[in-house]
């Protein structure tokens, strides 16, 4: 069963990546305590979780806020992900095996049958989209047997979800997002390496072209 700490970094967690909590978002201790029905200690500790994934940031003397995003930051995360998910692919495929492929369609299966967006706000993706989502990419990325390349890639994926969900309303109307899932899905069930990292980049940047040519990014980083 999980203990307190672990359910509030849980829901702070699900909170941000669904856009609740937008970037820049300042998150007092107080506040938060109230809402999660939770001490500050614990409060402090789950922010500290998520600061050490790159959700959230510490700022000295005024705590903690959602990470802010900008289209620098957003070319690095991209060049970081094509560099290191690519990489973890490949593993994954000379090591994943019929298991790896067969939690890779597992997945694929659960997200193509969950809807997209939230039923009560037709401009945010629901939480059971974005598990499913994340558990898609995660399996694919699963065969590599290099624990420490698997928890970087899932570190950088997590911090797309920051662009994803802050601008989900120009990914839906520019891209066919089920299409590009289907591709990486193909790629594993035909064992074509070259194919999946192919369409794993051209998924990751087409998040990236998408945000910047429609979405009121400042080219300045984070600060």
């Amino acid at each position: 069963m999980p203990t307190r700490a672990e359910r509030v970094y849980s829901a702070l967690r699900a909170d941000i990546l669904a856009g609740r909590l937008r970037p820049g978002d300042r998150l007092p201790f107080t506040e938060l305590s109230a809402q999660y029905g939770a001490s500050m200690g614990v409060v402090r500790e789950a922010l500290t979780r998520l600061a050490a994934e790159g959700l959230v940031e510490a700022q000295p003397q005024y705590g903690f806020r959602v990470t802010p995003v900008s289209a620098e930051d957003l070319r690095d995360l991209t060049e970081a992900r094509c560099a290191i998910e690519t990489l973890v692919l490949r593993q994954a495929f000379a090591h994943g095996g019929v298991e790896w492929e067969t939690r890779v369609v597992a997945t694929h299966h659960r997200l193509q049958r969950t809807p997209q967006m939230a039923p009560d706000d037709p401009e945010r993706l629901s939480d059971e989209w974005l598990a499913a989502h994340r558990a898609f990419h995660t399996a694919l990325l699963d065969g590599c047997p290099n624990r420490r390349l698997r928890a970087v890639a899932a570190s950088l994926h997590d911090a797309a979800e920051l662009y994803r969900s802050w601008s989900v309303s120009l990914t839906q109307e520019r891209r066919d997002i089920p299409g590009e899932h289907r591709a990486l899905l193909d790629a594993v069930v035909a064992g074509d390496a070259d194919a999946g990292v192919a369409a794993l980049t051209a998924h990751i940047r087409r998040t990236t072209a998408t945000l910047i040519a429609g979405a009121e990014l400042s080219d300045a980083a984070p600060a």
